[in-house]
């Protein structure tokens, strides 16, 4: 298998995004043709634009010459507005010349899936290579770069608008998304690029990212990601960006989970494609949003806001019912709302009548219409205690009368270096103070009190990441472990390795393990029970019974013969009522662990993104509850450590409810074997699941396991 390529850099793609000279191949006086809207796009352009069509002297005025060949200089950029059936051999002149990269519009290539249409992709791709041609395309709707004041495009986005300091990046596989996002120019916020990939024949969303990452014009990049052979690049690409200390914000389209429909583990489930790509992306610093809406509003943030200097946010607001929503948004989100100093709290006192609140979530009333100076005051009094990063400026609705207090909170944030949270409530999305907002570098617009906090909580998690990286991966597994795992799996004899043969396997990675013993007869279940000390849990062992509580196929808690006889003979009849007689190995006894927090420890090899490790609460609602988390495997004792304390039901293994606690770094030492075995089998394994791992105190153990191979011939 191809190794994938590097990621192209900033220098790399400079001449085709960021162009001095673009020659527009196929212009056309004709209106609406695509040569003549890319024409007009480029009015603002501040470099050099060359007609080429060799039909026509001259297009309104302008010289047009006869091929790229003619141009008096090589042009940067070519941007291919042909069809289809004659774009090629202009790729090839445009390569053998030595032009920067092209933009090829046309379309009717690999995206229809005519194996004669992907040859035509392919030897596009292949001219890129061989004469270091950058291609955007073909299916590109093309680019808009706002410093150059060049929309080489033939459709529509937003005018020349001069990029301020705080100006956010664009990078999308959908032209018409990229469009949709710049349109937030309109509305007053600063855009330095925004980028289309088209059918990527060359350069791709990843391609794009990296060079946003270097690009010292945006401070931002809002991302716009269906889906790629290779996301491993993209990977890089964040990385890039995480190394620059760009913030990149992504939203995944395209988030179907065909792929779990056919694993036989509960991890299959839990760690479909979704959650296989917001894992990588966590891994690599990138900021995940849920909604296409809040990409702008979250990147627009997070190009204007400093450093955090504290993690506690002050709500300033002139209703109780928005403080009300402000603080169930941010304890949602884990934002907290830290209580004012004695200090400031006689400064808000001194400015709120007895109805309101001076606290936190602070409530000045509508009385600031009859004191305007109060909501300066009260807002200087919260920016400058220092247990606040952030102040939230509900407004509930929208006139011009607040149009002057984005200037007061701008000035202030920018004293005490700190960023102010405007966030219209009203449905006038667009009234009185909104634009301005927009505009300014110290305060972020959001239209929503969710998407507000999420962001806060975004920014303060990146700034403890930034500040506390992970040490350095150590591995935790013996020595010989693999190695020695690896031969027994080569020797299973079947794809579906008997909870026996798994845990067997399991062990050798120093992963805690329940005793057992398999019997073949009732009277060997006798003498084993009799051994192993009651009370018994009893299962019967088939390779084709991988879930036995659904099969009926276990027998719990048995405390003494008459019930290990009785159980023996109902687990038997009801194997075979699922399993050929021959494919059943006997039945399992293990002595009955004590009752203890139950959890899941998973892993599956995705596709794309390698081993998968999934830690989720157990038992037999393991899919139903739903409450997980996934990390690209190995991960740490230290990463697992955070994977267990991010489960909402974390309470559960913290002594809920006068249980004993949890050793988490126990547990967390379990997690991280058990992801070691995910990633040093990843050509061998395709699902694991260790449910449940019964936890209480120090004693951690597994009780049952599947593995899944990969090899279909078992």
């Amino acid at each position: 298998m191809t190794s994938p390529r590097r990621v192209y850099r900033h220098t790399e793609l400079d001449r085709v995004l960021n162009p001095r000279s673009i020659a527009i191949v196929g212009a056309s006086p004709r209106p609406g043709s695509f040569g003549e809207r890319l024409q007009k796009n480029l009015d603002g352009f501040s470099g050099r634009v060359y007609l080429v069509n060799a039909k026509y002297e001259e297009v309104g005025g302008v010289p047009c010459f006869s091929s790229i060949s003619a141009l008096p200089e090589v042009p940067d950029c070519v941007a291919i507005t042909v069809a289809r059936e004659a774009a090629e051999p202009i790729v090839q002149e445009a390569g053998e010349l030595g032009a920067g990269g092209v933009i090829l519009y046309a379309s009717g290539y690999a995206e229809t899936g005519k194996p004669e249409r992907v040859a035509e992709q392919s030897r596009l791709t292949e001219l890129g290579h061989r004469y270091n041609l950058r291609i955007l395309g073909p299916n590109c709707l093309g680019i808009a770069n706002y410093l150059r004041g060049a929309r080489i495009t033939f459709s529509e986005y937003p005018k020349f608008s001069a990029p301020r300091p705080e100006s956010v990046g664009i990078a999308s596989q959908s032209g018409a998304l990229s469009q949709s996002l710049a349109q937030a120019i309109e509305r007053g916020m600063s855009v330095s690029h925004a980028f289309s990939a088209g059918n990527q024949s060359d350069v791709d969303i990843a391609d794009l990212v990296a060079y946003l990452a270097e690009e010292p014009s945006c401070r931002a990049i809002a991302c716009v990601f269906e889906g790629m052979a290779n996301p491993e690049r993209l990977i890089a690409a964040a990385d890039i960006a995480w190394q620059a200390d760009k913030p990149l914000v992504i939203h995944k389209i395209a988030t179907g989970e065909q792929g779990a429909l056919a694993a036989m583990s509960h991890t299959g489930s839990l760690a479909g494609s979704g959650a296989a790509y917001l894992a990588a992306f966590e891994r690599a610093g990138a900021i995940v949003v849920d909604d296409f809406e809040a990409l702008m509003e979250t990147a627009a943030f997070f190009a204007k806001a400093p450093k955090p200097k504290a993690r506690g946010v002050a709500v300033l607001a002139t209703s109780g019912g928005a403080s009300i929503m402000a603080a169930d948004k941010a304890e949602i989100h884990g934002v907290p709302l830290p209580q004012p100093q004695p200090e400031v709290t006689a400064i808000l006192e001194s400015h709120i009548p007895d109805f309101g609140s001076a606290r936190n979530p602070c409530d000045v009333t509508a009385q600031v219409v009859n004191n305007p100076e109060s909501l300066g005051a009260c807002a200087e009094a919260l920016m400058g205690d220092h247990h606040y990063g952030a102040v939230v400026l509900p407004q509930p609705v929208a006139f011009d009368v607040h149009t002057p207090r984005i200037k007061v909170f701008s000035d202030l944030a920018a004293r005490y270096g700190k960023i102010t949270c405007n966030v219209l409530i009203s449905d006038w999305l667009q009234g009185p103070a909104t634009r301005e907002a927009e505009m300014d570098p110290n305060v972020a617009i959001f239209r929503s009190m969710d998407r507000c906090f999420a962001t806060l909580a975004a920014w303060h998690k990146r700034e403890e990441r930034l500040a506390s990286p992970l040490p350095a991966y150590r591995r935790l597994a013996p020595a010989a472990a693999a190695r020695q795992a690896a031969e027994l799996l080569d020797a299973a004899p079947n794809r579906t390795l008997t909870e026996r043969e798994a845990k067997a396997v399991l062990s050798l990675y120093g992963v805690p393990v329940v005793g057992e013993r398999l019997v073949t007869s009732e009277a060997a279940a006798v003498d084993a029970a009799h051994q192993l000390g009651y009370p018994i849990a009893m299962k019967v062992e088939s390779p084709d019974i991988p879930h036995k509580t659904e099969a009926g196929v276990i027998a719990l808690n048995l405390r003494n013969e008459t019930e290990l006889r009785a159980a023996y003979a109902r687990v038997t009849a009801n194997a075979l009522k699922v399993a050929d007689a021959s494919r059943i190995n006997g039945a399992l006894l293990q002595p009955m662990i004590p009752s203890g927090a139950e959890i899941m420890v998973g892993a599956r090899v995705d596709p794309l993104f390698g081993p998968l490790v999934v830690v989720s609460l157990g038992g037999v609602l393991v899919e139903l509850l739903k409450d997980s988390l996934v990390a690209q495997a190995p991960v740490s004792a230290d990463e697992a450590r955070q994977m267990i304390e991010k489960l909402k039901g974390v309470a559960v293994l913290k002594g809920f409810r006068g249980s004993e606690p949890v050793d988490l770094d126990r547990l967390a030492d379990t997690v991280a074997r058990l992801s070691e075995f995910a990633a040093d089998h990843r050509d061998r394994i395709a699902e694991l699941d260790v449910n449940p791992l019964i936890c209480s105190g120090r004693r951690i153990t597994a009780v049952d396991a599947l593995v899944v191979l990969q090899r279909n011939d078992k």
